[in-house]
């Protein structure tokens, strides 16, 4: 069975040309772009808890890396290094090479260079990711910045991932080829880098839809000390989920569901020209879903009627 040092240097070991030292020594030394601030972010990925342990190893390995690529992309950072810790029950070189696949190939993607981290044996599948980017001073997109007045914009569609996890336990029920639109949401995200970068100067807020969209706004307004009213009938579905919109399953998972890993950003209204001109340049689907109130608390609206509002979204201690 091969040792620590040979799974590392097998499996998690390639060239980081930009970084001054990369794997292989007791810490791993970067410079950072001249005039340039750091944006760092880590998160931690429990088997049975954030994936199953029958899911794909590659795919496993794609959404460790891609959920904390989203926290940079929701900050307007340019992804530069991650640091990867992982708890294995076993050595297992089929797992190991399909996750390494997996995680390697969105780093490379967005030219990510994996400079260092741990491996060690653990009971249960455990995955602890860092990431590392950079950001123009006072260019980053912050949770405190949102202005009453402002538009609230999504990307993408909402409710994709979660309704292939509410499918899989039983509590919704997909047709076979809305099953087939929503399961690689949940498998494989795509983190919005590029919109990102693009909303540099032009947002005022932003988060990732990691817990859930009314979560996660209500991050922005308890941030920004703000309200906000947000119409249920404007939220973007895909085909897949549009056909459910009246059932409260369905409901839950578009507002509270989380793992969309979309954006949610505040604008003012004069910068809705820019945001359709991003949206065309990167082809991708951006709707406005509402506005920042200076009154505190979140309220939605359905065709213009108060729409409840049954949970928030996921809390790791409460769900």
């Amino acid at each position: 069975m091969p040792g620590e040092f040979d799974l590392i240097a097998k499996y998690f070991t390639r060239p980081a040309p930009h970084a001054v030292l990369g794997v292989g020594d007791d810490c791993a030394l970067i410079a950072p772009t001249p005039g340039m601030e750091l944006a760092i972010s880590t998160d931690m990925l429990i088997a049975g808890r954030h994936f199953m342990p029958s899911d794909g190893p590659g795919t496993i390995g794609h959404k460790a890396m891609a959920v904390n690529l989203s926290d940079l992309a929701a900050m307007g950072a340019r992804p530069r290094y991650a640091l990867l810790s992982i708890a294995l029950p076993e050595a297992d070189e089929k797992f190991l090479r399909g996750f390494a696949g997996g995680f390697f190939g969105l780093a490379q993607k967005y030219g990510v260079e994996v400079i260092g981290g741990d491996t060690t044996r653990g009971g249960l599948l455990t995955l602890n990711v860092t990431v590392i980017g950079e950001v123009p001073p006072g260019q980053a997109l912050r949770r405190d910045a949102a202005k009453a007045g402002d538009d609230i914009w999504v990307s993408g569609t909402l409710g994709d991932a979660a309704a292939a996890l509410a499918h899989h336990q039983g509590r919704l029920r997909l047709e076979t080829a809305q099953a087939v639109q929503c399961f690689p949401r949940l498998f494989v995200p795509a983190p919005r880098i590029e919109l990102g970068l693009a909303l540099r100067g032009i947002a005022h807020a932003a988060i990732d839809v990691s817990d859930g969209f009314a979560a996660d706004l209500g991050h922005i307004l308890e941030r920004s000390d703000a309200g906000a009213e947000v119409w249920f009938d404007q939220l973007p579905l895909s085909e897949a989920l549009a056909p459910l919109v009246n059932d409260p399953a369905a409901q839950d998972c578009i507002l509270a569901g989380g793992d969309d890993y979309e954006l949610v950003f505040t604008a003012p209204a004069e910068k809705r020209e820019d945001i359709a001109r991003i949206a065309a340049q990167l082809e991708l689907r951006l709707s406005r879903v509402g506005r920042i109130q200076p009154e505190p608390g979140l309220r939605i609206l359905n065709r213009g009627e108060p729409m409840p509002l049954a949970r928030a979204g996921f809390d790791h201690f409460q769900s």
